[in-house]
């Protein structure tokens, strides 16, 4: 099942969500700290657009024509997530709807893989 697309696309969402999450807190809890400006991650959306939908392989011997890795493949790896300072101060209010949005889309998230993973259970079954 792990080769199911959608289960990556939500696992990576999962991922950036915690980073998110990670940030949100980080800006909460230095919202009395002198000079610090609020920190937010790079909207998954762009994170989506950059990656695209490229072959991607872990190893060179996979996909490889020749000598090394063909063009448009991709290695798999740790995603590191783009961290972006405003020049804005932290407003508590605005972090909090942060940290809603979040749980909100890890529930969303959840609500998808299980319909999924249900539904690939009932073909199997069928």
């Amino acid at each position: 099942m792990d080769s199911a697309y959608l289960f990556g696309i939500t696992s990576q969402r999962n991922a950036w969500l915690t980073a998110r999450q990670a940030v949100v807190a980080e800006n909460v809890a230095n919202a009395d700290t002198p000079d610090y400006k609020t920190k937010d991650i790079a909207p998954f959306e762009d994170v989506l657009n950059q990656i695209g939908m490229s072959m991607v392989a872990d190893n060179e011997a996979h996909i490889a024509m020749g000598d090394g890795f063909s063009e448009g493949v991709a290695r798999t790896g740790q995603q590191d997530w783009v961290v972006n300072t405003t020049d804005k101060d932290v407003a508590i209010e605005q972090e909090m709807l942060k940290a809603g949005e979040v749980s909100r889309a890890y529930s969303l998230n959840t609500s998808i893989v299980k319909a999924f993973h249900r539904m690939l259970l009932n073909t199997v079954k069928g």
